[in-house]
């Protein structure tokens, strides 16, 4: 027999639930190609049941975002604190594992993707959403040990997502770029962006 009620501890654990299971799930296979069915199907519960957590999608996706922005900054001081890495190298792996999020358990969105949270989000959840993510970004810098002014962290934001995506991008949504120096393309990027931090490093005391 079905269950009709569900306690404030239950509903807190299934939508933890949903939501790591679409990050699972989105940074696997994609946003576009994960199914709000495959999400709900994972829980072990209806799609009515799904909505009445997550209007919509994208609500959900968000939600995921927000959930791996800790683990991308523990990712960070991992990587910082490994006594194997120099500090190009462990800044260049991070970069790198981002990219390939797939292959990391890393969710990054497409250029479809972010077009379609834009278009669907409302005004203040989608000004919360960038609020959220510069503040990321600045923190993650500062894990790299470069002081986080407004500036920096809107450059290297858009030169993180803009090497993210042009990867992601190849050759479905760029056709005009070359598939086959896809990879040579990325890390000529990535050095370059680690060449840029690298200038930008605060001296040692």
């Amino acid at each position: 027999m079905p269950k009709v009620a569900y306690s404030e501890e239950d509903r807190a654990r299934i939508r933890a639930a949903l939501i790591s299971a679409g990050l699972e799930l989105m940074a696997r296979q994609g946003i576009q190609h994960t199914t709000v069915e495959q999400i709900y199907s994972r829980v072990g519960i209806s799609r009515t049941f799904f909505y009445s957590f997550f209007p919509t999608k994208e609500d959900l996706v968000v939600e995921t975002l927000y959930l791996q922005q800790p683990k991308i900054l523990a990712h960070v001081q991992e990587l910082m604190g490994d006594p194997a890495l120099s500090w190009r190298e462990a800044v260049r792996k991070f970069l790198y594992d981002c990219c390939y999020g797939e292959k990391n358990g890393i969710a990054v969105l497409t250029v479809e993707e972010q077009q379609m949270l834009f278009k669907r989000l409302s005004k203040e959840n989608y000004q919360m959403f960038r609020e959220k993510q510069l503040r990321l970004f600045g923190q993650i810098l500062e894990g790299f040990g470069i002081r986080a002014t407004p500036a920096r962290v809107a450059l290297f934001t858009n030169l993180c997502l803009a090497v993210m995506v042009i990867r992601r991008a190849i050759p479905d949504t760029l056709p005009l770029l070359v598939p086959e120096a896809a990879d040579e393309t990325v890390d000529f990027q990535i050095e370059a962006i680690v060449d840029a931090l690298e200038r930008l490093r605060e001296p040692l005391p």
